[in-house]
């Protein structure tokens, strides 16, 4: 006996077909936008000690050595990520390369505990040393740890040409 699928399971179905998910290279792009955006912030948050020459790996090595930045930091960092994703579809760099981030199942925004798991994700990816965000590369839907974890896609929506 065949399974038949509901019209809204079939309705996702054909839609998840039509999907474009982003990869792994547009996806480390999109990181590293953000990170150049939240190392000054964090580090103005912070001034405690300022590095005699502000460059960014002046920034990177004055917060590894200074746990206030890390902690300013890291609760920066998931609220930055957490209001971004669940109001936005994703952080500035995710916009910039048109990423969009959405609940797997339902293509809507990220609900905040999804968010949050994402997060906690990222430790899970970073514990298995980046095999997480490798996995990106080899999975079907683009999926690290985090976005399984977590219940999420990341989608490539390619902006339209306006017309003129």
């Amino acid at each position: 006996m065949a399974a038949t699928l509901s019209p809204a399971q079939d309705g996702r179905a054909r839609a998840s077909a039509d999907l474009c998910y982003a990869g792994f290279w547009r996806r480390m792009a999109a990181d590293l936008v953000d990170n150049i955006v939240l190392l000054p912030v964090v580090s103005a948050l912070t001034p405690a000690r300022w590095p005699a020459h502000l460059t960014l790996a002046a920034l990177a090595q004055a917060m590894a050595a200074d746990p206030l930045r890390q902690f300013f930091g890291l609760v920066f960092g998931v609220a930055y990520s957490v209001v971004f994703w669940v109001k936005f579809l994703g952080t500035p760099g995710k916009l910039l390369l048109s990423c969009h981030l959405v609940d797997a199942q339902t293509l809507g925004p990220l609900t905040v505990g999804q968010s949050l798991l994402r997060n906690v994700g990222y430790l899970v990816s970073y514990a298995t040393l980046g095999l997480g965000f490798l996995w990106i590369a080899w999975d079907r839907r683009k999926q690290g740890f985090h976005d399984k974890i977590a219940g999420s896609v990341v989608l490539y929506v390619p902006r339209r040409p306006r017309r003129g």
